[in-house]
């Protein structure tokens, strides 16, 4: 028997470079997967249109998603800004806190009472190792990263004890669209490493199955995580040259 047979998996972003491989992996091992996107899923057994970028659109899938007995929420959903901080719009500020911080806590909120009642569930939020080591050019992102990371430590701590386990995953760069012609420019000019989406989904998929606690992907980023948290001046010192390149695209 396969560890997630029979699992009801919601999953958003489904559609999207990792969410479809995301999809397809964990239908092949036994679980029914609703996708959450605004495009249509095929690697998933059913579709929930859902725009995550508007309060009608959340609250929408909120009512969805809570009506159904899901054992496990994946959040994956998320939109990327890499600029400076200045150039980036009004509205597009707004949409990236909501996308990648507000409506994961929100579909959380929506799924916690019927997993709290049934004693079982799993919430699995998706960061990103700039939620721990926030990047120059990645300002909002970043910080609504690190609020993603936040939000899964305090209800992990929250929800012992009830049966409802947390994970958070976090990534680095990864060639999906989200990695737009400049940030491929970045990666270049800097040596940045990036995954393959197969891989980093591969690694979501064995972290659910495992009911890990915290991932980290990428060997030297989880040192460097470390020193960010004890001396975040030798990173600043570190990241500097890496910092100059960056602003250097946009002038």
């Amino acid at each position: 028997m396969k560890r997630l047979d029979g699992k009801a998996i919601a999953v958003t972003g489904a559609a999207g470079g990792i969410g479809s491989i995301v999809a397809g992996l964990l239908r092949r091992e036994g679980a029914t997967v609703v996708g959450v996107d605004r495009a249509t899923c095929p690697e998933c057994d059913q579709w929930i249109e859902a725009d995550l970028s508007s309060e009608a659109g959340i609250a929408a899938t909120s009512d969805r998603l809570s009506a159904l007995d899901l054992d496990i929420l994946v959040n994956l959903a998320g939109v990327q800004y890499f600029g400076p901080f200045e150039g980036q719009s009004e509205h597009g500020l707004w949409t990236g806190y909501v996308v990648n911080l507000l409506a994961p806590a929100l579909l959380v909120r929506a799924v916690l009472p019927g997993m709290i009642a049934r004693g079982r569930g799993s919430i699995v939020n998706i960061g990103s190792v700039l939620g721990s080591i926030p990047f120059a050019h990645f300002a909002a992102y970043s910080s609504a990263k690190s609020g993603l990371k936040a939000l899964s430590d305090a209800l992990r701590r929250e929800l012992a004890g009830t049966g409802v386990q947390v994970t958070h995953i976090s990534p680095r760069a990864v060639r999906t669209p989200l990695a737009t012609a400049k940030i491929l420019e970045f990666a270049a000019a800097t040596g940045m490493r990036m995954d393959e989406p197969d891989i980093v989904a591969g690694r979501i998929v064995k972290a659910i199955r495992q009911e890990a606690r915290e991932v980290v992907i990428g060997v030297p980023e989880r040192l460097f995580i470390g020193v960010n948290a004890v001396a975040p001046r030798v990173v600043d010192h570190a990241l500097a040259a890496q910092n100059r390149k960056a602003a250097a695209l946009f002038r």
